[in-house]
């Protein structure tokens, strides 16, 4: 039940809500309606001692979605912020109105991939995204009620064509082609049906009706059960390439003309490419968990790679510090700044990727053919208890330096990533949740088990039994 702006006592939040890039719960115990209240009223009263003025918020299509909205925009406007409402939207589409309108500040409640069971909120202001201490502020400002309070004035609005308009500003193909889409019943369903519609060739769409039960499979295009579906329906109607999004369409999944899949670093590779023609020697940042293929392909193009930390907020921030025209993760976030506005926004890096395709003379897997094969395992994730988390990596990496052995480098931006003559293997904890996230890829087969062998002895010195 929404609060009333004059119930201005303290609120607690489970703590467990309060994430490093967002704020995510189970439905109804540990985010209900009345956190969502107190969120807008605590985000209110940062974004008006700030200077701001104004906010514009959209809901994904969890059935949950548009009374937490109603709730956190209402929490705005007792703050005295103007608040303008956009409805369903994906992701995307709330920071591509921040950006072009423009609000002072955007904020979108959404689950993204999480199971049904969940929701959340995500923020960012128009200087950049929320994250870190400044979510966690939210909850001091809440616990001590330190609340501004005011009359804002709601509106609605709707932005659909305009962005849609805006992402085919920037597509230029030259020859029609065959697309299948698998949207995954998430937020992006009536944007993807009103793009296919102004954009040439032919389209066939998975999943476009927007359904928070998520009845076909779970959208989340980083995990290859996920895309079962889409490389179907590419090797059946004979497509050029396959793309999905995530639930609420800011991480893109593709499968190439084949039905095979690739991983966001090697699209990373492929916008790289086409971005450095026209900045060249730029900036191109990705996360600790991309492959050495992407950085050392950066590097061969002649821009300079930047390995970053995992979190799609972090890596936004350090996009703007640098000045990067394009950054991304493994995870699917891929954000440009060349030509747009460096957020990620996976219907406009389908517009991308359709606009290079279009253009070339050759398929998708032909484009990467040059890119050495690799042998590498899943991004392997498993529970550890939360005091120990973040313990291990600092443990890992003094045992590797006392060792003093001469064939590895040691990078500890984010957890402890290892590279030796074989390959590289990461270790890190993961910010949102308590379990740690192992990778390790190799230029042998045999390579990789000497990797993994490596990465498994670090673990058990640290008490942690083996994911493999």
């Amino acid at each position: 039940m929404q609060a009333s702006k004059k119930e201005l006592s303290p609120h607690v939040f489970d703590s467990s809500i309060l994430r490093q890039y967002d704020i995510r719960g189970l439905i109804g115990k540990t985010l209900t309606e009345t956190d969502c209240y107190y969120v807008g009223r605590a985000f209110g009263t940062v974004l008006k001692r700030a200077g701001g003025k104004t906010a514009v918020v959209g809901f994904d299509g969890r059935e949950t979605s548009p009374v937490f909205a109603q709730n956190v925009r209402q929490g705005l406007a007792d703050c005295g912020i103007d608040v303008t409402d956009i409805g369903l939207a994906p992701t995307p589409m709330v920071y591509f109105a921040m950006k072009s309108v423009p609000y002072d500040a955007g904020l979108v409640i959404t689950g993204s991939h999480t199971p049904k069971e969940y929701n959340g909120i995500k923020i960012a202001r128009y200087t950049g995204p929320v994250y870190g201490d400044m979510v966690q502020d939210l909850g001091r400002i809440a616990a001590a009620a330190d609340f501004e309070s005011g009359s804002g004035p709601m509106h609605q609005a709707d932005v659909q064509d305009k962005y849609v308009a805006r992402m085919l500003e920037d597509y230029h193909g030259t020859r029609p082609l065959k697309v299948a889409w698998d949207n995954g019943n998430g937020a992006g369903g009536e944007i993807l049906r009103r793009l296919v519609k102004k954009l040439p060739g032919e389209h066939i769409l998975l999943y476009d009706d927007v359904d928070g039960t998520y009845p076909n499979h779970h959208p989340d295009p980083t995990v290859a059960k996920n895309l079962v579906d889409l490389q179907k329906a590419v090797r059946e109607n004979n497509c050029d390439i396959g793309i999905g999004f995530d639930g609420d369409a800011d991480r893109i999944g593709i499968v190439d003309e084949k039905g095979d899949i690739h991983w966001a670093d090697v699209l990373m590779a492929v916008y790289a490419a086409e971005v450095l023609k026209t900045h060249p020697g730029a900036d191109i940042i990705a996360d600790v968990k991309c492959s050495r293929v992407l950085f050392d392909e950066i590097t061969r193009l002649g821009g300079k790679p930047v390995m970053w930390n995992t979190g799609h907020s972090l890596i936004k921030a350090q996009m703007q510090k640098l000045k990067s025209p394009l950054a991304g993760e493994l995870a699917g976030h891929i954000c440009f700044a060349d030509k747009y506005y460096g957020f990620d926004d996976a219907p406009y890096c389908a517009v991308r990727l359709l606009d290079i395709l279009a253009r070339a003379d050759k398929p998708f897997s032909e484009m990467v053919a040059h890119l050495p094969i690799m042998h590498n395992t899943p991004e392997v994730r498993f529970h550890v208890p939360a005091a120990r988390k973040f313990q291990i990596a600092p443990e890992i990496k003094d045992r590797l330096r006392e060792a003093g052995e001469q064939d590895i480098t040691i990078n500890d931006i984010d957890g402890v990533r290892v590279t030796t003559p074989d390959g590289w293997w990461l270790m890190r904890a993961s910010h949102t949740e308590d379990v740690l996230t192992v990778r390790a890829e190799g230029f042998s087969a045999e390579g990789l088990e000497r990797l993994k062998a490596q990465l498994v002895s670090q673990l058990e010195k640290s008490g942690v039994a083996s994911p493999f």
